[in-house]
């Protein structure tokens, strides 16, 4: 990484790198100030002249006479690396802007809540629902919308002869605890183990902090699941993330999730002891962590019949009542 004790000089290095990159030829000083005044960083030519120079000298431009420069190899790698370290707390930030809009009502049954999109192939969707179908006959219910290609999706587009699933994210319920004035603190998505139909510990945890990836869509992409083997066995792994809320909100939060599952909002859950590990995960002196299932299990059973998925968690917020069991 570029190194520099002043955080303002390396962020002039990126942008200044990052404009060369997305110029298909040699690029001068006089071009990259007026593309970074555009950009809010109002640099003039010789204040580029001098960053271009730290540049070349450790090796991520090349200078190329009057043209100009072209970034290299190493300097690919190293805007690559940055754009990445931007994007780091992104999936958090994300999570936190649904859960504030949503304001679904526990006593109603009315509101918003957080919807993932799963995106298959039309001639698959019988198949699909026929999943949904058989997990909610065994106690892993899961209210569904199907939608259509014609409709538009703030988080991704539906291709041709594919069609979407949302399901409802099991982050609605921090978005009710929070309108209960239960402060909540999102620390992990990851695998949880079950063994003889009980949850037994986390095999695989990613920080929600750390990652600039959903850990929900790192594991499905890896096939890490075998939600149907539960089903039928007892024994697997499934999608689920972890929480903190505050030891003395611990009997409010369980009224809560209570409510939230009789309401077909989360089908699962387990509560530690006040200050001590939930299912092998720690948390922080004071709090008590709470593990919930992840909507898309539903989703990662579909694929582990071998039907296609893309999935995008957290997607968008929907209306409660567009959603049904199956």
């Amino acid at each position: 990484m570029i190194s520099s004790d002043d955080p303002q000089i390396q962020r002039k290095l990126m942008e200044i790198l990052r404009v060369i990159y997305e110029r298909e030829s040699a690029v001068g000083a006089r071009i990259i100030s007026d593309v970074l005044k555009e950009n809010g960083y109002p640099l003039g030519e010789r204040g580029v002249r001098y960053h271009l120079r730290i540049l070349d000298e450790r090796g991520l431009t090349e200078r190329h006479g009057y043209a100009g420069r072209t970034i290299t190899e190493l300097g690919k790698k190293e805007l690559e690396d940055a754009l990445v370290q931007d994007r780091i707390g992104f999936v958090l930030t994300q999570i936190e802007k649904r859960i504030y809009q949503t304001d679904f009502d526990l006593t109603s049954r009315k509101g918003l809540v957080i919807a993932n999109i799963a995106i298959i192939e039309k001639d698959d969707l019988d198949d699909a629902l026929g999943i949904i179908r058989y997990l909610a006959e065994h106690e892993m219910s899961c209210r569904v919308k199907v939608i259509n290609e014609e409709a538009t999706l703030p988080a991704i587009p539906i291709p041709e002869d594919h069609i979407a699933i949302a399901t409802i994210c099991s982050t609605t319920c921090d978005g009710i605890l929070l309108k209960h004035g239960i402060p909540v603190n999102i620390k992990y998505g990851g695998m949880l183990r079950f063994d003889n139909n009980q949850a037994t510990s986390y095999t695989d945890l990613i920080a929600y902090t750390g990652t600039s990836i959903d850990p929900m869509k790192i594991f499905i992409s890896r096939s890490m699941t075998s939600v149907l083997e539960i089903v039928k066995t007892g024994s697997g792994l499934l999608l689920a993330n972890v929480r903190e809320v505050p030891d003395s909100a611990r009997d409010e939060s369980l009224r809560i999730l209570n409510r939230a599952m009789d309401a077909g909002i989360i089908d699962r859950y387990e509560i530690g002891d006040p200050g001590s590990p939930v299912l092998g995960v720690p948390v922080n002196s004071g709090m008590t962590g709470i593990s919930v299932s992840a909507g898309l299990n539903a989703i990662a059973a579909v694929q582990e019949v071998g039907i296609k998925v893309t999935v995008e968690p957290v997607a968008a917020v929907m209306n409660y009542s567009e959603f049904e069991t199956v």
